[in-house]
């Protein structure tokens, strides 16, 4: 039984690996070497952060990559890095979330916290 659930998960289709994780934004200006989007409420994208421009019409096929120069007054512009075809306001840009780090988590404060309790309670 534990075989053909082990199986049964490897067969099914995962996320695809440039998505996991990311953000889409909807892209308001293109130039040759520059793309402008909007941000709104995500105050994490910085100058710096990197991402893509995917073809929804075309099963978000990768077109182009870019670091993101400026962020101000709800949008961010960033400089193409590399594309195959040139960006349009038809595409989208895919921005990763930074990771937050591990002691910012919940998680590790609850076990902390746990532990600690565990630990008390094994002493006495």
């Amino acid at each position: 039984m534990l075989v053909v659930c082990a199986v049964a998960l490897a067969g099914a289709p995962g996320a695809v690996r440039a998505q996991r994780g990311s953000y889409r934004f909807e892209i308001v200006q293109a130039s040759d070497s520059t793309i402008t989007f909007v941000t709104d409420r995500e105050h994490w994208v910085h100058p710096g952060s990197r991402g893509i421009a995917v073809d929804p019409r075309d099963h978000d096929a990768m077109i182009a990559r870019f670091r993101v120069v400026r962020v101000d007054s709800g949008q961010a512009m960033a400089l193409i890095t590399g594309q195959t075809t040139r960006v349009t306001t038809d595409h989208v840009a895919l921005v990763a979330r930074p990771s937050m780090p591990w002691y910012r988590q919940a998680v590790f404060w609850i076990g902390a916290a746990l532990g600690a309790a565990i630990g008390v309670a094994a002493s006495r």
